[in-house]
């Protein structure tokens, strides 16, 4: 499930290569740092997740039944987000 993201990010960037005036090369660096963020996000919710267990942060949302609160919409990109960019920038 987490190559998902990497694989169709290969899809995406290989149909619009020409438009996005890209190589093939940067295409599979692209699908690497894809690939990269779909685990760090994995661990970005795993450890705000352990924080806010340490902490005792209940945020039970009512906006969503069955989901949790808003600060489990954004657990994985608050840690992701920076990386995927540092990534992103520095292979590019």
């Amino acid at each position: 499930m987490w190559l998902e993201p990497h694989f169709l990010t290969a899809l995406y960037v290989s149909i619009f290569r020409s438009q996005l005036g890209i190589t093939i090369t940067e295409v599979w660096l692209l699908a690497g740092v894809s690939a990269i963020g779909a685990l760090i996000s994995m661990v970005g919710d795993l450890a705000a997740s352990a924080i806010k267990r340490n902490y005792d942060i209940k945020d039970y949302g009512k906006l969503i039944p069955g989901h949790g609160g808003i600060l489990d919409r954004f657990d994985s990109v608050i840690i992701t987000a920076p990386i995927i960019f540092f990534l992103a920038s520095r292979v590019l």
